[in-house]
């Protein structure tokens, strides 16, 4: 119960980062700064025209008077760097120079520099009214204030978008910190703040052609494609969960009963992540609490599975009933359940958006990785030892199949986290996920195929419901030296139940050596 409190928690202290595209809230000058979004448009390609550019249009007003407009900049990385990591600058004075100081030379400006890029735009815009920089209102998306037209004419890019409390002073061509609202005689800047609501969307294509292009219109380019990845594996796990359903009813076992679990949590965690991503598609938003719960339940389906593997791999329910070393093997898999949520919070909050990492590039992501190696190594010696002191052919084959599957299922995450070290971070998150879905899909459908009733009859200890043996003293019969399992002597256990003292004796054939058991 202690991870689904651990869960809850995270659950009520979570902050998640917007990654819409389209983006509403307002901004008060007392921030100074404030990071709206980062999103990768794709490739223009010049044989559709503008219908492969990229679109960022929408509308930014206020209801106060402001003295000198601010600004709005949108920046690829090449611009950004600069100026977003002089944004912490005690003197805010100092911090507008300083972090305008390269932009000056490449920013468009009709008085201050007529041959730059247009990455700015002067803010609030008045209300009704088109933005003062648009001067062209033929290439305004209609019922908007602004539009930029981003064009990557080389490869996709990441555009930063941000909003500052800086203005540009057009008798000096020099930048200066806005403080507030002006005085009364409107000739100075008092210390009192100012709003700015803004609502505005990103985009892939134009406008005005999105329902040919539904499937990667709202999507950054990170995130094109993810879609269908989610509803193909969903629909897999429609067919695979009805299935293993059945087996369970088929035959109780903990086992079985544990590995549905898993699955089912699985499924539920696609679900979620298809419903806020089909909705995401229709309006860019989506539903962010449903994404985020998707992302936990699915790591704590990976944990559960994790477990069934180390609880197989020493034998229970295989060669033995008891399990031995409880407190070690649920405490290893409650910390990597711990660690791996906090990975992901820490991935989601505390990672800088201007670091083109991957979870598994931070310190959590590499101690994640590293108890991982543990775990499988772990897994390894205990399986080895449950085989060495196992002689069923039939359970021996089980345990070679069981241990070849799993072991690929748990060095798989170690090997792509390094592989996705050498991607780009615009195809990286596609290739993760793609990779760990198809290898928890391809885990999933192999352990049902191993655990099949009519299979795993064979080599699971089954009980029936009736059964009022001594389990301890069955279990220490099992483990006995003197039993010899083999495929050519049958092993006949005759149960003799006393109805008056209810004593069990348990009776079997000679040994080879002509002793007698007991």
């Amino acid at each position: 119960m202690c991870i689904f409190k651990v869960v809850f928690l995270l659950f009520c202290t979570l902050f998640i980062c917007a990654s819409s595209a389209h983006i509403k809230g307002q901004f008060s000058t007392k921030e100074f700064f404030k990071f709206l979004v980062k999103f990768g448009f794709q490739k223009t390609d010049i044989h559709f025209q503008k219908e492969t550019y990229g679109y960022i249009f929408g509308n930014i007003t206020s209801n106060e008077h402001f003295k000198y407009p601010i600004t709005f900049a949108v920046l690829d990385r090449r611009h950004f760097i600069h100026y977003y990591k002089n944004r912490d600058i005690i003197d805010k004075e100092a911090a507008c120079q300083i972090m305008f100081q390269n932009l000056n030379i490449s920013a468009y400006h009709p008085k201050c520099n007529v041959c730059g890029q247009d990455l700015f735009r002067r803010i609030p815009c008045t209300k009704g009214k088109l933005c003062i920089d648009e001067d062209t209102p033929w290439n305004v998306i209609r019922n908007n204030q602004f539009t930029y037209v981003i064009q990557n004419t080389g490869q996709p890019r990441f555009w930063y978008i941000s909003m500052v409390s800086c203005y540009l002073d057009e008798a000096t061509c020099s930048w200066h910190h806005y403080t507030g609202a002006p005085s009364m005689d409107n000739k100075t800047l008092t210390n009192s703040p100012q709003n700015i609501d803004y609502d505005f969307w990103l985009v892939n294509g134009s406008p005005n052609t999105s329902l040919f292009n539904t499937l990667v219109y709202q999507f950054s380019f990170d995130r094109q494609n993810t879609l269908e990845l989610y509803l193909l594996f969903w629909l897999c796990y429609v067919i695979l969960v009805p299935v293993q359903i059945y087996a369970m009813r088929t035959q109780q076992h903990p086992v079985t009963k544990l590995f549905t679990f898993s699955l089912i949590l699985e499924f539920i965690a696609l679900c979620f992540n298809v419903l806020h991503t089909v909705k995401f598609a229709a309006d860019g938003i989506g539903f962010e609490n449903l994404s985020v719960a998707g992302d936990i339940i699915d790591i704590m389906s990976r944990t559960l599975f994790m477990l069934l593997l180390l609880l197989l791999a020493k034998g229970w329910a295989v060669t033995r009933l008891e399990l031995t070393y409880k407190p070690l093997v649920f405490g290893v898999w409650l910390a990597y359940g711990i660690v791996h949520i906090l990975l992901y919070v820490w991935n989601t909050t505390e990672v800088d958006i201007i670091e083109e990492i991957d979870e598994y590039q931070t310190w959590p992501g590499w101690l994640i990785l590293t108890l991982r190696v543990v775990i499988m190594v772990w897994f390894i010696l205990e399986l080895r030892n449950t085989m060495i002191y196992e002689h069923n052919i039939t359970k021996l084959n089980f345990l070679l199949h069981f241990g070849a599957s799993s072991l690929v299922w748990f060095v798989y995450l170690p090997i792509i986290a390094l592989i996705a070290l050498q991607i780009s971070p615009l195809w990286r998150f596609k290739f993760l996920l793609g990779i760990t879905y198809s290898a928890d899909c391809l885990a999933f459908c192999v352990m049902a195929h191993l655990l099949w009733p009519t299979r795993s009859e064979q080599y699971l200890l089954l009980t029936s419901s009736d059964y009022t043996a001594n389990i301890e003293e069955l279990d220490e019969f099992n483990e006995s030296p003197h039993v010899v399992h083999s495929d050519t002597i049958a092993l006949t256990t005759a149960v003799s139940v006393n109805a008056d003292d209810e004593e069990v004796i348990f009776t079997r054939p000679p040994q080879k050596n002509g002793t007698a058991f007991s």
